[in-house]
Order: structure tokens, then sequence, then C-alpha cells
């Protein structure tokens, strides 16, 4: 009765479900693997010290940035030389821009430093100057920013000196010198930079890419429960199928429907 098996057609169809459940199996583990890795960095990442409480390290010792670095302090020394304002930023719910002076080292290359943030729309706000000299900050690092991580949508050309995201990238194209892909974010902003609307705040340190339970975890999980509903399914259907083929070619035997082949 179920020799229909042995036949090309089926051969065909056994063939795909050989290699279509161990992929679909493969793919979900891969992702349940993904939702694990996530759920581990998130459980470290809520074990490390506090931002500040950490002893600072030389900004070269640092990069490239990663979950691990990310947030770390880190100490650079130069001269200031360069500042943008980066509109639409929001700080205790209030909405402002951020402070940021690229910080020339030694090495030539500059340092993306977010000195702090100030209340209101830039050109409308007093801003004040970065220090003179050569100094040395200590700041937490942080990883340049992409469209997917600012949650800032800045339609159009900006004015000049304003910078949508804070990224080497867009920094490049602006400045006649290297820039670190990375930046760093001060603690607390220097005691003289005062403006018309008072102190500028430092800006927190945001948690590194990829360490936290976000939307895009969950969307692991529920790719995994996917894939496996998809082999199951496969399954079913090839089940499903040989019923059918096993009840026609009875049907045939009992002479109760005409053999078609």
């Amino acid at each position: 009765m179920y020799r229909f098996l042995l036949t090309p057609r089926w051969w065909g169809i056994n063939l795909f479900v050989v290699l279509a459940i161990p992929f679909c199996v493969f793919m979900g583990t891969w992702q349940l693997g993904r939702f694990e890795d996530r759920v581990q960095t998130h459980e470290e990442a809520e074990q490390r010290p506090e931002p500040g409480t950490r002893s600072p390290k030389p900004l070269d010792d640092l990069l490239p940035v990663s979950t691990e670095t990310s947030g770390r302090p880190a100490v650079a020394t130069g001269t200031y030389a360069d500042q943008f304002l980066v509109p639409g930023r929001k700080l205790d719910d209030r909405d402002g821009f951020y402070v940021l002076d690229l910080l020339r080292t030694d090495s030539g290359k500059a340092l993306p430093v977010v000195r702090g943030w100030l209340p209101g729309t830039p050109g409308r706000t007093e801003v004040p100057p970065a220090p003179a000299g050569e100094v040395t900050v200590t700041g937490d690092l942080q990883a340049s920013e992409n469209s997917g991580t600012t949650g800032v949508s800045l339609g159009g050309g900006l004015p000049e000196g304003q910078l949508g995201m804070i990224s080497a990238a867009s920094l490049v194209n602006l400045v006649p010198y290297d820039v670190y892909d990375a930046w760093v974010t001060l603690p607390e902003p220097e005691p003289e930079a005062g403006g018309a609307n008072g102190a500028m705040k430092p800006v927190p340190a945001a948690a590194a890419q990829g360490s936290g339970l976000d939307l895009k975890a969950f969307q692991n999980l529920g790719y995994t429960g996917e894939w496996f509903v998809f082999g199951g399914f496969v399954l079913f259907m090839w089940f499903r199928l040989v019923r059918r083929e096993a009840e026609a070619a009875r049907d045939v035997q009992l002479g109760l429907a005409a053999d078609a082949d």
C-alpha cells in the first residue's frame, strides 16, 4: 500500500521533508541562542558597576567600543577645536540639545566630547565656550550612533554647526581631520560652563547597543517559535499527504475507484 513512497514524485517530497525539518530546527535553535545571548548580556550589564564608579583608562585601551567597554570612563588629553550642536535631544522630558566639541589629541585624531545638555533651541540659547589650551577629559565612552539608535527624526538639512548624529561617518565630512569612531560624555560639565539658561547638565551614558531586552530580543524569541511551527507544519502536511495517498491506493485495490496512476 505504501509502495507509492518509492515513486519519483514521492522521492522529491520525501527529500524536501528530510531537508526542511532539520533546517527549521537549526534556524529555531539559532534564534533561541541569539535571545539567550541577549539575556546573558543584559544580566552582565546589570551586574557591572555604575558609570563613574570604575577607574578610568586611556582611550586607546578601550577601543573599539564593545558591550564590555561601553560606559567605561576613558581619559584623553588634547585641545578643543570645532564645536557642534546636536538638536532634538531630551533630558528629564525636556527638549534641548547636546553641546559637542572635538578634542584634538596628540595622535592627530579628534575625540567627540559631549560637554553637556542645554534646554531650548540651538541658535537661540547661549552656549558656553569650551576651555582653551590643553585639557585632560574623563568621560563615559559611547559607541557611534546610527539612525536606529538615536530615536531622533530630523527631516531636511541642518544649519551649519549642527549635527544630527554623533558618529565618525558624519563628522569626517565636516572637519579636515580624522575622528575616533566613538565619543564620550562628561559626567560633570566644566564649572565655568554657564549659559543664559543656567549651567549645562551632564548627559548620562546610554546602555550599550544589544545589551538590553529590547524589542529585537523578543523578536528573536518570536522567530524561534515560528521556525519550530514551520517544521511541525511540514511534518504534519507530509503525514496528511501520505494518508490521503494510502487511502486512494486502498480504494483502487477494493475497486471503489479507478486507477488513474
